[in-house]
């Protein structure tokens, strides 16, 4: 007996599941003994259940309004798959970013080829991010994990000059209601949304003992390498909204079934005082 009281003591997650099931034990089973004993144990179950799925049905709701409590994933940026990280300028028609090819050479300015880049994106459709831009930072971060991941830079070796996206996420998610479409809790269908970080890299830096590291500057004899994303908007209220509709559904049949059971007490009662009569 002492080694399983210290095993739960030491077990985290087997006390936390102990602590779940002897609190609902005592808390559902409290309140099923008392409306047992009043009115039956057959309508003390159908009353019990009832109670709970309703307030789990208005818990999970607060949930799925405010994305509290039981949270799914959360949204972040990933890896179009043997297309992330584009180290040549003339690989993005071939990555399916441009819809045509870009003629570069190992004599072209890189500030010349990242114009022509930004005006056929713009061209088609795609939109700068401002760098004040919350987005902004958002893809510069998650850019400089997925470089440092492939191995193209180290930290401090380059710097995000422009981020563009091709879809702006307030356009992305529909349908929603509102005269600004501020509505957006019904929004359960979204278009992709792609991201293109144009990264710049810096000079050697001059490491001289004695002296103080120069100031890094961007390259202009290297081309510009580009990251290719797409936002996965996650799941952070899907959890809550199946417990809340699957709730629901649970408390609205108990409550037929209960308005049914009072029908049948009802007729019942009028057969036999008309029996009676």
């Amino acid at each position: 007996m002492q080694a399983i009281i210290l095993a739960i003591n030491w077990e985290f997650e087997l006390r936390g599941i102990l602590t779940v099931m002897i609190g609902t034990t005592v808390w559902m089973g409290s309140i099923y003994l008392i409306l047992g004993t009043n009115v039956g144990a057959r309508l003390g179950f159908m009353l019990t259940l009832t109670g709970l799925a309703g307030w789990i049905a208005l818990m999970a709701s607060v949930w799925w309004i405010y994305g509290i409590g039981l949270k799914g994933s959360v949204p972040e940026w990933q890896q179009v798959p043997g297309r992330t990280v584009i180290q040549q300028v003339d690989l993005l028609y071939q990555a399916g970013v441009l819809d045509d090819p870009i003629d570069v050479t190992s004599e072209t300015d890189s500030v010349v080829a990242a114009q022509a880049v930004a005006d056929q994106l713009k061209a088609q459709g795609w939109a700068r991010v401002d760098e004040a831009a919350p987005e902004f930072g958002q893809a510069e971060a998650s850019a400089g994990v997925f470089l440092e991941e492939e191995g193209a830079f180290s930290p401090g070796e380059f710097k995000v000059t422009n981020v563009y996206e091709v879809d702006p996420p307030h356009e992305s998610a529909f349908p929603k209601f509102g005269p600004n479409g501020e509505f957006d809790q019904l929004a359960f269908f979204h278009k992709p949304y792609y991201t293109l970080v144009e990264v710049a890299p810096f000079q050697a830096l001059r490491d001289e003992p004695g002296r103080a590291p120069t100031a890094p500057k961007i390259d202009t004899s290297r081309q510009r390498q580009y990251v290719y994303m797409i936002r996965d908007l996650g799941s952070l209220r899907q959890p809550s909204a199946y417990i809340a509709i699957g709730s629901t559904i649970v408390f609205l049949s108990m409550c037929f079934l209960l308005h049914r059971r009072d029908r049948f007490v009802a007729a019942n009662l009028e057969r036999k005082a008309i029996a009676a009569a």
